[in-house]
């Protein structure tokens, strides 16, 4: 058996496609599974780091307005049109997955008009361009809201399956996780993560937030920056003199099960792969949606979690180191409100999406 997953871009859309892969590979011994990706998205660095083979595609997202850029996204277009053909011809899969990012659309639309098995997953309620239009030719679609349904036309097509969810997160020790952190008392452990390329505005404001808890004894702040943005937040870090054994900063978190088990609140985005992980720990979160994705849908997985109890929103425009501070404190203080979030955050986690994902497949390769 031979499966092509595609998927890229953001941790959101790797991710999801990790986690369908680690199910097949655990339960199907006789299976070869390769990623298709862009050739400068993060999943050159996940996947391999996953264990997996990844080929590499040409392909870019469209510009809405003519320009320059919207004729060099048409080119790309059909280079990696040209690319898939070439990868599905030499791989000759029996099934190709597609968890989302523009470069899913070229592998499985091509695999689909070669008659081959396809099935896409959508991890948002608004569904991408993308997905939009690569649900009418693949045999089944995975979403993972109910309101996802209005936006596809072929609802025979529809599974409505949650977001997949890496074994990794799943019934871990917090007192192990924070002594691997070398955490051995019980002070308030706070991690903050800006998405999976980090975010300029949060990294800002926990310059001062960092300076305000530098040093205490009573809590400990880990702080992901993203990559890109490492440099600089460092310059700013060293320029102010923060010291503090109870601050650590980092670019990346590929150790992010650990992280967030130690952890009693999270601060982050509101991606929809973010919030599975993060009810899945049964973590209290205060969420921060961005507000530069399509349809502002960070903002509506936001207020699902607030509505339920399990997470304060607050939004980029109204994010100010004091506030971001005030609610801290506010946490400090009134632990049995964390404890609260905690099952709340839980009740609302769906940790089967994998297990519904790969049998759903299964009965795809018997038709």
């Amino acid at each position: 058996m031979k499966i092509l997953i595609s998927g890229g871009g953001t941790g959101g859309h790797i991710y999801p496609a990790i986690a369908i892969a680690n199910k097949i590979k655990e339960n199907m011994h006789d299976v070869e599974i390769l990623f298709v990706g862009k050739h400068r998205g993060l999943e050159n660095q996940l996947v391999p780091k996953a264990g997996y083979s990844l080929k590499t595609i040409t392909v870019s997202g469209f510009k809405r307005k003519l320009s320059f850029e919207l004729l060099k996204s048409i080119k790309d277009l059909f280079m990696g049109l040209k690319d898939s053909f070439q990868v599905i011809k030499t791989f000759q899969p029996d099934l190709v997955i597609g968890t989302g990012g523009y470069v899913c659309g070229p592998v499985v639309f091509i695999a689909s008009m070669l008659n081959i098995k396809t099935a896409i997953h959508e991890q948002n309620v608004i569904p991408g361009i993308t997905n939009k239009i690569l649900g009418k030719y693949v045999d089944k679609v995975f979403i993972s809201f109910e309101e996802s349904q209005k936006y596809f036309s072929h609802k025979e097509k529809l599974i409505v399956t949650g977001n997949p969810v890496r074994q990794e997160f799943l019934n871990l020790d917090k007192n192990s996780c924070r002594r691997e952190l070398g955490i051995f008392d019980d002070r308030l452990v706070v991690m903050v993560f800006g998405g999976s390329r980090g975010a300029e505005k949060i990294n800002q404001t926990m310059i001062d937030v960092l300076k305000h808890f530098a040093g205490r004894t009573d809590i400990h702040l880990l702080h992901i920056t993203g990559e890109k943005h490492y440099e600089e937040f460092m310059r700013s870090y060293k320029k102010i003199g923060l010291k503090g054994d109870n601050l650590a900063i980092q670019p990346y978190a590929y150790e992010m099960p650990k992280f967030m088990g130690a952890c009693d609140l999270v601060v982050c985005r509101a991606g929809a792969i973010t919030l599975a992980e993060v009810t899945a720990m049964g973590l209290p979160a205060i969420l921060i949606p961005s507000p530069y994705v399509t349809n502002n849908h960070q903002e509506y997985n936001a207020k699902v979690l607030e509505k339920n109890g399990a997470a304060v929103v607050l939004l980029e425009k109204d994010l100010t180191p004091s506030k971001m501070i005030e609610l801290i404190h506010f946490f400090m203080k009134d632990r049995s409100k964390l404890s609260d979030m905690s099952l709340r955050s839980k009740e609302l986690a769906k940790t089967n999406a994998t297990d519904l994902i790969y049998e759903e497949l299964l009965e795809l390769m018997k038709k």
